[in-house]
């Protein structure tokens, strides 16, 4: 699964979660919009609630990409 079907599932099931990295937040929307095509593509998989890691060439999670957190409302 790619980064991009991740992103696109998040924003069609209406989930209510902010992306975040070392830098800022984001909603899974705004990263659809502004992130590279390359970047959509990594292969990527989610562990709902805590976080969306990146899968190596070799089938293995990789570093996570971004932790899931729950938006209050």
């Amino acid at each position: 699964m790619s980064l991009k079907d991740i992103l696109q599932k998040l924003v069609s099931e209406k989930t209510q979660v902010l992306l975040a990295d070392n830098q800022s937040e984001w909603q899974a929307e705004v990263l659809l919009e502004n992130l590279s095509e390359t970047r959509l593509k990594t292969s990527a998989h989610m562990q709902p609630g805590l976080y969306i890691a990146e899968i190596s060439e070799a089938g293995y999670l990789g570093r996570v990409l971004y932790k899931l957190k729950t938006v209050e409302n």
